[in-house]
């Protein structure tokens, strides 16, 4: 892990990898240079924010690049750019490819969505980050309709499955399919219970229409969290987390689905077939040699023998 206010330049370092996109003069993979420099076609990376949850801080928006968590020699914990003069507690890392969390060396007590983080953590809108006591919601707005590029990624979405995985929670790596409308509650005849008291028996409906969902909430209290923002109802699409009751969370996926390959070939005459070799097999022939070792031992004991009686005389 670089120093506060140090770039690493290590090609190693776990920054130099997942951020060496930000440097210009970064040599570019052959498949860039294949498409005439052109970077691949990745989901665009989505306007994040860091929301402190008790309002320490105000919120802080996360642009590509590297976000350091610290603390000041006053005890409060910000996300800065720079960590000069403050104790590194951790950084996000934002790229096209998604965003990071890197724990700094020696540091514990940082948790992601109450699970202890030792050195890394790849992070989604909606978690729950704490350090050092703080706790952090990561943000993104729910959008009310697909961007274009989401619309050509999924031009074929409405015919195949659509899932919510549990990734906390009692429903933890459990996954719904959302052929139908699924009840969330914590009614027993709900699709997806949720058991706890204070829960209500018909929280919200998930429906699927086209390539997204839509959560519609039945009159629930506090209504449910879509990325880290607290919604009545909103549209899900591939990889937003939804949060029921602060500990239950799922995450809309999209299978992935292997297509065979098929050749198109040209119809030709059918190749004559092999002509039959007659091969000459050797039949190994078996020679019985225990006999010889049998009488080679009688003849050396017979030596052994004489040997000893006329030396003995």
């Amino acid at each position: 892990m670089p120093r506060a206010g140090a770039a690493c330049a290590r090609p190693g370092c776990i920054a130099f990898l997942t951020c060496a996109w930000l440097r210009p003069g970064t040599p570019r993979s052959p498949e860039m240079a294949a498409r005439g420099n052109k970077p691949a076609r990745l989901q665009p990376v989505r306007d994040l924010q860091v929301h402190f949850t008790h309002r320490q801080q105000p919120d802080h928006p996360l642009k590509p690049g590297v976000h350091r968590i610290v603390r000041h020699a006053s005890g409060s914990v910000r996300v800065v750019a720079d960590a000069q003069g403050a104790l590194l507690l951790a950084q996000f890392c934002l790229d096209q490819r998604g965003l990071w969390l890197q724990v700094a060396n020696g540091i514990r007590g940082i948790h992601v969505n109450g699970r202890p983080i030792r050195r890394m953590a790849l992070l989604r809108p909606g978690d729950a980050i704490y350090a050092d006591g703080v706790e952090m919601l990561l943000r993104s707005a729910p959008s009310t309709a697909p961007s274009d590029d989401i619309q050509e990624d999924t031009a074929g979405l409405s015919e195949v499955c659509l899932l919510l995985r549990g990734v906390g929670g009692r429903h933890h790596g459990r996954s719904f399919t959302l052929d139908r409308s699924r009840l969330v509650g914590s009614d027993a005849a709900a699709d997806i219970v949720i058991d706890y008291p204070a829960f209500a028996a018909q929280h919200a409906r998930l429906e699927r229409h086209g390539d997204r969902v839509l959560i519609r909430d039945l009159g629930s209290e506090e209504g449910s969290w879509i990325n880290g923002v607290q919604v009545r109802d909103g549209w899900l699409q591939a990889g937003d987390q939804v949060v029921f009751d602060a500990r239950h969370r799922f995450v809309v996926e999209v299978p992935r689905t292997h297509h065979s390959t098929t050749w198109d070939l040209p119809d030709t005459e059918p190749m004559p077939p092999p002509r039959a070799v007659a091969e000459l097999t050797r039949v190994p022939v078996k020679v019985a040699s225990w006999p010889w070792l049998l009488l080679s031992a009688v003849l050396l004991a017979a030596a052994l023998s004489a040997l000893l009686w006329f030396g003995a005389r």
